[in-house]
């Protein structure tokens, strides 16, 4: 065995067991084992790291650990000043626009949210841990999860550990973390298919739309997966105010 002294940065302390928080501690590491080895084997999620420094330099997650090895770990919100433009990635970066998901069973409201701002998002209660990191492997997902041994799983390249327990505070943990407000794309896609909707014609009314409806409103979509008929009545003005609300506090 060696030994290492590891420090976490922020957030990442809340992976930690309690007596190696916010604090530098050492720790004995197998030999030949890698920085991102022994990150997980301290409980927190490859996919939380935004930035590693060995030694005062940053360094990969496949890098070896030596004796003595002092090590500093950040995540995406806490990078030291002055330190990216130097820094090594770890991964490609993200961009806002185009982001797509992956939710696990714990997510579905955050799922319809996202789906509300025009975020493609896979979601199904029943979906096992296996097929989510396929479908982020696959399709280029970000994985969205409050279990953080999914997030360790090696294909898994970008995710989320989703801290917040109610809908509207994920979203906007979210929205924070992955710069999503100024690519709100409202009511694009259907909320409960995640498919593409688009503008409802005659034919797609009949049988579908009460005749009341048909009468005050002019302006219908639809869903092809699922031929769903939307309209511009009040539960959707409570929806274009609850996502205007939410992208507004994310601009705060």
């Amino acid at each position: 065995m060696i030994h290492a002294c590891f420090r976490f940065h922020r957030e990442l302390n809340d992976f930690l067991a309690r007596p190696q928080r916010e604090q530098a501690f050492t720790c004995a590491c197998p030999k030949a084992s890698s920085i991102k080895h022994m990150i997980e084997a301290l409980g927190v999620p490859h996919t939380e790291v935004e930035l590693i420094v060995r030694n005062g330099r940053p360094a990969g997650f496949d890098a070896p650990i030596v004796q003595g090895d002092r090590i500093d770990v950040y995540p995406r919100n806490g990078v030291p000043e002055g330190m990216h433009a130097g820094a090594l990635l770890l991964r490609p970066p993200l961009r806002g626009a185009g982001l797509r998901f992956v939710a696990d069973a714990h997510l579905g409201a955050l799922a319809q949210l996202l789906r509300l701002a025009g975020f493609d998002t896979r979601y199904d209660n029943n979906f096992p841990d296996d097929e989510i990191e396929q479908l982020a492997l696959d399709e280029h997902r970000v994985v969205l999860t409050r279990d953080r041994e999914l997030l360790k799983r090696r294909t898994v390249v970008y995710g989320c550990y989703v801290r917040a327990l109610q809908a509207d505070a994920q979203w906007r943990e979210i929205a924070e973390r992955l710069d999503l407000t100024p690519h709100v794309r409202a009511f694009r896609l259907c909320l409960m298919c995640n498919a593409p909707l688009r503008p409802a014609r005659s034919g797609d009314l009949d049988g579908r739309v009460p005749e009341g409806v048909r009468e005050r409103h002019t302006r219908f979509v639809t869903c092809d997966v699922c031929r769903r008929v939307f309209w511009e009545g009040s539960h959707w003005k409570r929806m274009r105010e609850r996502i205007d609300a939410l992208a507004d506090a994310g601009r705060a």
